[in-house]
């Protein structure tokens, strides 16, 4: 049931990345193409600075899902309800402070970043973009949560999948015709608002979960010990952009916004392979099960790594060929940035590396005992981006992000593989190091394999086929010698899965 359910989640992720990817790239190059790099760069500012009322999450979600695997696998509905009610007070809460949060934006937010463009113009687009936030937290976090702890993640991936194919339609048809930014991004929201929405009446329609009986009184235990990992995830995810908006341009803002839309595309399809994993992981820490979870997140980590050599393997040798055919016609900045580009590709590909200790670690609960850790990785990449960006501009702010990001990822490594598999580190450093061979291989011989000219997209993509399948095959080959019994009874457990559905 589990192998069934994982399947099922990571299928209907990586389908979602798909429309995400279509929903990414469409939507930046219509604003670009359109109104400019400044109001591009503006939208991904604004964004930006929305993204922090998220700190007031305090890292709960994470915590009540792993609060969550044991009354689910009870199936104590008692329970259950008591943890969501709890829960939807505090997000709800969230809500309201965040309408502060917004009121401060439009006063403040205009005054403190280099635009030419007047307050109202600035403000309204504060309040649009805002929209689809509010709703997500004031109708359906709590229904979000309660559906990753119970596995049912591709539930949520249909409903994103849904609102992507209307908004990315949407977008295409007002492209065509003269309407405001204002407008476009309106219209954008109002669609997305959908998404919390349906997930409650899924929820409430699906499940027996009863709040009107639910304990009032109800206290969240350790509901504190997910806020430093929160914040280390907040400050990695915004901070780049805010410190750019305040020392730099909006200009290279949008720089940074069009090479991070590429990364963020790769790190959802990586994403897409974790999830509802660690609902599985949490089921069998929750059970005691050490020797199988000890033996699945083998697995898991080798098929994971594979992927992510794959993925990021190809992305450092294609990204800037991608981003010049992708502003070819826009003239009001530079975006051929290679040094930048490369930079940020070993920022998120370190990100990438931690995720599957990540993961663990957030299965059992392990908030606490990794919250040090998580502060001075907030500490770093704030500190060395502010002390570096004035002078080397987007390529400070991303050293800044790799020297933290790098402490942060040895640390998960080290306790998740010491303190909840209680197995050697070098297991995973061995995995680390293919990883790493390949990439730099790879890179070294991508430029022969080029066979076209990177100028137009039908060219770029024949390259990126050619350089696919050489590193998907060279990957599987170094993979096969070392993990041949491994990948063995990983195929062996695929094709049970799917013939036991059929």
């Amino acid at each position: 049931m589990r192998s069934r359910k994982v399947i099922l989640n990571v299928s209907s992720n990586l389908i979602l990345q798909l429309f995400i990817f279509v929903y990414g790239f469409l939507m930046p190059k219509i604003i670009m193409t359109k109104y400019g790099s400044n109001v591009n760069g503006l939208i991904s500012s604004i964004t930006q600075f929305l993204a922090y009322i998220s700190l007031l999450e305090s890292g709960v979600g994470p915590v009540v899902k792993s609060i969550l695997y044991k009354p689910i696998s009870e199936k104590d509905n008692d329970e259950i309800a008591d943890i969501l009610f709890a829960t939807e007070k505090f997000f709800k809460a969230i809500a309201y402070v965040f309408i502060i949060y917004i009121l401060i934006l439009i006063f403040v937010y205009p005054n403190i970043v280099n635009t030419s463009k007047d307050n109202i113009y600035v403000s309204s687009l504060i309040v649009i973009i805002s929209i689809s936030i509010f709703s997500e937290y004031y109708f359906g976090m709590i229904y979000k949560i309660f559906l990753q702890a119970n596995q049912e993640t591709y539930v949520i991936s249909i409903i994103q999948i849904v609102t992507y194919i209307l908004a990315i339609i949407v977008a295409f048809i007002m492209s065509k015709f003269e309407v405001t930014v204002h407008v476009l991004k309106l219209s954008i929201s109002l669609i997305f608002v959908l998404r919390p929405i349906i997930q409650n009446m899924y929820v409430k329609r699906k499940f027996d979960i009863d709040f009107r009986n639910a304990n009032r009184n109800y206290i969240i235990k350790n509901k504190w010990d997910g806020l430093a990992q929160h914040v280390a995830y907040v400050i990695h995810t915004n901070t780049d952009i805010t410190i750019l908006s305040l020392f730099s341009t909006l200009s290279e803002v949008s720089v940074y916004s069009v090479y991070l839309l590429i990364v963020k595309g790769i790190k959802a399809l990586i994403s897409a392979f974790s999830s509802g994993i660690d609902a599985s992981f949490g089921d069998m820490i929750n059970r005691n099960e050490e020797e199988n979870l000890k033996k699945n997140f083998e697995y898991y980590e080798i098929v994971y790594f594979m992927v992510c050599t794959i993925l990021f393997a190809c992305t450092i040798s294609l990204i800037v060929p991608f981003v010049n055919i992708y502003t070819s016609n826009i003239n009001d900045a530079n975006y051929t940035r290679p040094v930048f580009a490369s930079l940020l590709v070993i920022s998120e590909c370190l990100w990438a590396i931690r995720l599957p200790y990540l993961t663990l670690v957030y299965a059992a609960g392990h908030f606490k005992e990794t919250k040090i850790g998580a502060w001075v990785e907030c500490f770093i990449n704030i500190v060395i981006s502010i002390f570096l960006v004035r002078r080397y501009s987007i390529i400070g702010v991303t050293i800044g992000t790799i020297i933290a990001m790098f402490i942060r990822t040895s640390e998960f490594i080290y306790y998740a593989n010491n303190s909840i598999l209680k197995i050697s580190i070098f297991k995973s450093l061995k995995k680390i190091c293919i990883l790493t061979f390949i990439i730099i291989i790879s890179m070294l011989f991508a430029e022969r394999l080029f066979i076209f000219r990177n100028i137009s997209y039908i060219y770029w993509v024949l390259n990126a086929v050619i350089l696919f399948v050489f590193i998907s095959i060279l990957t599987f080959i170094v993979n096969f010698i070392f993990y041949k019994d491994e990948l063995r009874n990983i195929l062996r457990i695929i094709k049970f899965s799917f013939l036991k559905n059929k």
